[in-house]
């Protein structure tokens, strides 16, 4: 597979990426609540987001509520808002520049810059999947840990954003990870041609003193 056609590749997977990120920071599905145990109330299910907390009843209807102040929310929750918000933003930025240093495209001209140019996409993608995956494990751990602890009364379990920021972070680390390796200068696209000219080379100036 060519250069052009391994960009095209991790642009798909950048977009995958961002798509996923969205919905992890616009769908309340992080934590939902465990009817395990002691917990057999089956009426309603609590599902947590990063801006609000929601009641689904068993008859479909829901209700959601934005959390009152940022200062009340556990610290792992104000992390993941904050980093996955820069992770969009970061995703959006490599994507575009992606996009103008790409070989099927001609934004830029100049063929020495264009590897350069995706080698600078490649580690936005990489740092993009690491600020998805780490907020989105962090507050795994949590949900686990609090699972298993005998004393915390309202047992969650992990929500379907969880697996999607997974998956989406993934996805931006591997198309960041083939954009570095396939982003290296053409050998010889730089190098100038050289002209050596011997002493034979005056010798036709030299013949015209005798004719």
């Amino acid at each position: 597979m060519g250069s052009a056609g391994v960009q095209i590749v991790c642009v798909a997977l950048g977009v995958l990426g961002l798509i996923g990120g969205i919905v992890c920071c616009a769908i309340p599905r992080w934590k939902v609540s465990s009817f395990t145990g002691q917990n057999i109330v089956t009426a309603q299910e609590t599902e947590e987001g990063l801006w609000m907390t929601c009641v689904v009843q068993s008859t479909g209807q829901q209700q959601c509520k934005s959390y009152e102040s940022l200062l009340i929310l556990p610290s792992d929750l104000q992390a993941a808002r904050a980093m996955t918000i820069i992770s969009c933003m970061v995703t959006s930025l490599a994507i575009l520049i992606l996009f103008a240093g790409a070989d099927f495209t001609t934004c830029v001209e100049n063929e020495d810059i264009k590897p350069k140019i995706s080698l600078v996409a490649g580690i936005a993608l990489l740092v993009s999947g690491l600020l998805l995956i780490i907020p989105v494990s962090w507050s795994a751990h949590n949900v686990i840990s609090n699972f298993y602890n005998p004393l915390v009364a309202q047992k969650m379990e992990l929500g379907t954003c969880i697996f999607i920021g997974w998956a989406a972070g993934v996805l931006l680390i591997l198309a960041g990870g083939l954009l570095m390796c396939f982003s290296r200068a053409k050998s010889g696209s730089s190098g100038g041609t050289a002209k050596y000219y011997g002493n034979s080379a005056s010798a036709p100036a030299a013949n015209k003193n005798y004719v």
